[in-house]
């Protein structure tokens, strides 16, 4: 089976919807989407830069989506030592990578750092289960770090969503800590990430992923990529436990 991830077009938040170049970047998109071959179900987050982007996408060929409210971008918040509340990601290296919690991949969201306030746990937990709904539907069953099937198919599913979310869900298949992700991983917006499982012993299933962040269907139209939800520039020594 393979799993598509795709980050909306490039954002316009003010209006929730896209700039005019994510828009012509949605174009760009759409005719990679319609060579994907059949696609058997398309996930999208209800936010409108996400519709948006899939509706450019699947109105060619006369698809819609299913609209799952946990594929908003992950909208929880975590407590910071002098009380502040703010959203779990984009740290100063100076600080994220002193604390060791964070690099747990089992507990993370359990630890001191995110557990403090706030309801991070709360929203992992519902986006990580609702994968697995989405995943026991096509049969395959969560079992500790893997999965396991009866019988194994090659479906592909589609995920319009965003940055913050689609990490969180690529950490719960690679098993990898989603801090991790969020600190040290970007992709740009209308790019694509495909996982798709493999069977080295029948029945057991690992997701494997085969590109990340891919923007070929921007390159090869001479667009350049967007920066948005990259950091450039650095805030001043004053805000050392704060956003890039």
């Amino acid at each position: 089976m393979k799993l598509y991830f795709i980050r909306h077009a490039d954002p316009d938040y003010s209006i929730d919807s896209l700039t005019p170049k994510g828009w012509h970047e949605a174009e760009l998109l759409a005719s990679r989407i319609a060579r994907l071959g059949e696609i058997r179900d398309i996930y999208c987050s209800p936010l409108g830069r996400a519709q948006d982007t899939a509706r450019v996408c699947l109105e060619p060929l006369g698809r819609t989506v299913i609209t799952k409210d946990w594929l908003r971008e992950f909208p929880a918040v975590m407590q910071m030592p002098d009380g502040r509340y703010r959203m779990p990601w984009d740290f100063v290296p100076g600080w994220w990578t002193k604390q060791p919690d964070l690099y747990d991949k089992d507990n993370w969201f359990r630890g001191p750092t995110m557990s403090r306030g706030g309801n991070v746990e709360e929203w992992y937990l519902r986006v990580t289960r609702g994968l697995d709904e989405i995943l026991e539907g096509y049969g395959y069953r969560r079992d500790g770090n893997f999965y396991r099937t009866d019988a194994g198919n090659g479906d592909t599913i589609v995920f319009f969503c965003h940055l913050g979310v689609m990490f969180v869900m690529l950490s719960h298949l690679l098993s990898i800590a989603t801090p991790v992700l969020w600190q040290n991983c970007f992709v740009a917006p209308s790019s694509v990430t495909l996982v798709s499982t493999e069977e080295v012993i029948p029945g057991e299933v690992a997701f494997r992923m085969k590109y990340f962040g891919d923007i070929s269907h921007l390159y090869a139209a001479g667009e350049e990529p967007s920066n948005s939800g990259f950091f450039t520039e650095f805030h001043p020594r004053g805000n050392n436990n704060q956003t890039k």
